[in-house]
C-alpha cells in the first residue's frame, strides 16, 4: 500500500495549529518561564544593602540567601544575626540600623520598612524567634506587590 501525498489546504491548516498549540506552551516554559536576568539584578542590588551586611554592636552575621520564586518573579534575600548575652529588645539595634540606610517604616507594623531599590519598592522585615536570634530578609518585585 503506497502512501499518497496530502496537499489538502485543510490538513495542513489543522496540523500547523496543534503544533502552535503543543509547541507556543512549551517554548515558553523553555524560553520564558521562571526568574532570569532581570531578578538575578534585583537580588544582587537587594543583597547589597547595609542593612543585611552590617553587624549592629553586639551581632555577628550568620546564614544568609538568596532566593527567587520561578511563578511569582519575587525575590528575597535575608541574613541572620546571633547576639552574644541578652538583650531586652534584640530588635532595637536592627531597626536603628535601618532607619539609618534609609529604610522607612511601613504602616503601622514596627518591624517593616519599604525604600526604593534598583526601581523598585523593597520591603524589609526584622524578625527574632529568639533572644539571641534576629532575622532580616528583604523582598521586592517588578510588579509593586506589597510585603508587610
Amino acid at each position: 500500500m503506497a502512501i499518497r501525498k496530502t496537499r489538502n489546504p485543510l490538513t495542513i491548516l489543522l496540523v500547523l495549529a496543534a503544533l502552535v498549540v503543543v509547541a507556543a506552551p512549551a517554548g515558553y516554559f523553555v524560553l520564558v518561564y521562571g526568574c532570569g536576568e532581570r531578578e538575578d539584578r534585583l537580588a544582587a542590588a537587594l543583597a547589597e544593602d547595609p542593612a543585611l551586611n552590617a553587624a549592629p554592636d553586639g551581632a555577628r552575621k550568620g546564614e544568609s540567601y538568596r532566593e527567587c520564586d520561578d511563578d511569582d518573579l519575587f525575590v528575597s534575600v535575608g541574613a541572620e544575626f546571633s547576639h552574644e548575652g541578652s538583650s531586652k529588645d534584640p530588635l532595637a539595634r536592627h531597626r536603628e540600623a535601618a532607619r539609618a540606610g534609609g529604610w522607612r517604616p511601613s504602616g503601622g507594623d514596627p518591624d517593616c520598612y519599604t525604600k526604593r531599590l534598583d526601581g523598585t519598592t523593597a520591603y524589609l522585615s526584622v524578625d527574632a524567634p529568639s533572644a539571641a536570634k534576629v532575622e532580616l530578609s528583604i523582598t521586592a518585585d517588578r510588579q509593586g506587590s506589597e510585603w508587610c
